[in-house]
């Protein structure tokens, strides 16, 4: 089979996965176990696992959530031939449109699902998309790990990222998405594919935090947009737009009126 098109087959039956779980009996032998399921609400067991970051130091996961941030996390391996790369490309796009950065408002983790990749892998795995993404601040919020298989297995499958190697062709099989967890390491939201816009990553992470970051308008828009699962991205909800510009004018015209009393009060009666 040619390069291109086994390149293409690998894209379109990840996708494929990623969007859905047809019955055991569709699926071929080996993907048997291959996907994502959504564990929304489900906590991930951030104080027992353990992994390598890009300078080889041990780390406890639980170190990613100290800053009491919601963080975006991507389970892919460093030596993928095609998908992986695919889905941390197109994150570093949808970073790019943000006017937020990793490290400041949100955490950023890799967890390699290889476990025979090494640190020094994933050291220049993390320099070449920081370098991407144009953000040499983000390095510092943006971590490339590690770890033993057993770690791997069990992280992956707490936020329901089902994946298998593939002994024929020497790779994994596994599905296309990110999963955004909230402060306390509880599975918010999966965004699913290979596109992940700014918009829906901003939503998601604002979603995961329980409006705690950004702006009182990034609230509001918070508000007005809610997650379509059938669609897989945030839109709008026009009863929520009413609702909030109903808000919005009494607001306005509270303190216009407010206002005007004490103007009305401070003027001396003639």
């Amino acid at each position: 089979m040619k390069p291109f098109f086994r390149f293409a087959l690998v894209i379109l039956s990840a996708v494929n996965i990623a969007h859905a779980n047809p019955p055991a009996s569709e699926k071929p032998k080996e993907l048997d176990g291959v996907g994502i399921t959504e564990k929304l609400g489900e906590s991930v067991s951030i104080q027992d696992l353990v992994f390598k970051n890009e300078d080889g130091q041990e780390v406890p996961f639980s170190t990613y959530f100290q800053t009491k941030k919601p963080v975006i996390l991507t389970l892919a391996y460093y030596s993928c031939p095609a998908l992986c790369g695919i889905v941390l490309n197109a994150l570093t796009d949808g970073m790019k449109g943000m006017d937020w950065t990793a490290g400041n408002q949100f955490q950023v983790v890799n967890v390699s699902i290889d476990p025979r990749e090494t640190p020094e892998l994933a050291k220049e795995k993390k320099e070449n998309y920081v370098r991407a993404l144009g953000k040499p601040e983000a390095a510092a919020g943006w971590h490339f790990l590690t770890g033993q298989e057993n770690q791997i297995k069990t992280l992956a499958s707490q936020v329901g990222f089902g994946y298998r190697y593939d002994e024929n062709k020497k790779e994994f099989a596994h599905g296309a998405g990110i999963f955004v967890l909230t402060p306390e390491g509880k599975v918010s939201r999966v965004l699913y594919g290979i596109q992940y816009r700014p918009t829906d990553l901003k939503l998601a992470l604002l979603e995961a935090s329980s409006g705690k970051i950004g702006t009182i308008i990034d609230r509001i828009v918070l508000f007005c947009y809610s997650y379509d699962p059938q669609l897989r991205k945030y839109s709008m909800v026009f009863t929520r737009v009413l609702q909030a510009g109903a808000l919005l004018t009494t607001l306005v015209l509270g303190l216009y009126l407010f206002l005007f009393w004490r103007k009305q009060r401070r003027t001396p009666a003639t």
